[in-house]
């Protein structure tokens, strides 16, 4: 492994000196900067590490790499070589487990290079979880069942809440909480959710479907039929409608017109809360309506409004 100095200030912030540039999170010190030849570093020194000396970390929140992706990364590497180092952690028996940079290692090795370079930080596991989850999410790379999934395994090793996890990535805990309702759908449904098949619109609709049967029903309705959210939103309240029954082919009223300003607010509305939401009335005045299908989602909805989220 050989040293290089001196990486440009250009870098992103997740380089930066205050820890990576992670919100949240407390500022690095000199153990953390150590190199690999156990000399205090500083946080912008940067190492190249032979490829074959690098593993995947256990934590890795992104399982899947899209491969046409991955080879036009590699072909920008093998024209201008790694511009961005990867973050690795010395493992302690000569190899390096990579806290972020996966993506940029296994186009690296795509590209047939020897090796890539590297900032070494001495992390605990659970920090290392930690970074690398963020590194992800700060870069929009994970699915959205990955992003839960990240959530729910930093929280199950931390033991932090949802308020304190949400305050470590940077997002707002509705958020998160919204998240991690993702992992309550069938496996069939997160795999749709992953490959985009559906969006987290049409997840949400099909989670507040009470019935599990109900919600298998709308499932091979909206991946059928191509329902839109809105269209997936109708259905689940229909289909949790008991009295009166619900009447499959009769029409629909016409729906009033409503302003621009109205569907885009209640869109705003439906993404903060995560549940089906219904704007009647216009500008002027009108009524807001928010359902919820249990008291667990209405506790979840409570602290949201009341702005304990």
């Amino acid at each position: 492994m050989s040293r290089k100095t001196g990486l440009g200030r250009g870098l992103d912030a997740l380089l930066s000196g205050d820890d990576d540039g992670i919100p949240g999170a407390e500022n690095g010190n000199a153990d953390e900067r150590q190199d690999t030849d156990g000399a205090q570093g500083s946080a912008d020194t940067v190492v190249s590490i032979a490829l074959d000396k690098l593993t995947a970390s256990p934590g890795q929140p992104r399982k899947h790499f899209d491969e046409s992706e991955l080879q036009e990364l590699a072909d920008s590497i093998a024209e201008h070589g790694v511009i961005q180092p990867i973050i690795a952690a010395d493992s302690g028996d000569g190899a390096y487990i990579i806290i972020a940079g996966e993506r940029r290692t296994r186009a690296a090795r795509l590209a047939g290079l020897g090796e890539i370079p590297a900032i070494i930080r001495d992390y605990t596991d659970q920090r290392r979880l930690e970074v690398s989850l963020i590194e992800n999410i700060q870069r929009s790379d994970l699915n959205p069942i990955e992003e839960a999934a990240a959530y729910k395994n930093l929280m199950d090793y931390s033991g932090l809440s949802q308020e304190e996890l949400a305050t470590r990535v940077g997002k707002n805990r509705s958020t998160v909480a919204n998240s991690l309702r993702l992992l309550k759908l069938s496996a069939d449904m997160q795999k749709s959710l992953e490959s985009g098949q559906i969006s987290p619109g049409h997840a949400r609709a099909l989670l507040s479907v009470t019935s599990q049967a109900l919600r298998e029903k709308m499932f091979k309705e909206i991946t059928d039929k191509g329902f839109s959210v809105r269209e997936a939103e109708k259905r689940a309240t229909a289909l949790n409608t008991v009295n009166p029954p619900v009447d499959e082919h009769a029409k629909e009223k016409p729906a009033a017109k409503r302003t621009p300003e109205i569907i885009e607010m209640e869109e705003k509305f439906i993404e903060k809360l995560g549940t089906k939401v219904n704007i009647e009335g216009g500008i002027e005045k009108g009524r807001i309506y928010i359902e919820y299908y249990s008291m667990e989602d209405l506790g979840r909805l409570y602290e949201i409004l009341s702005g304990n989220s």
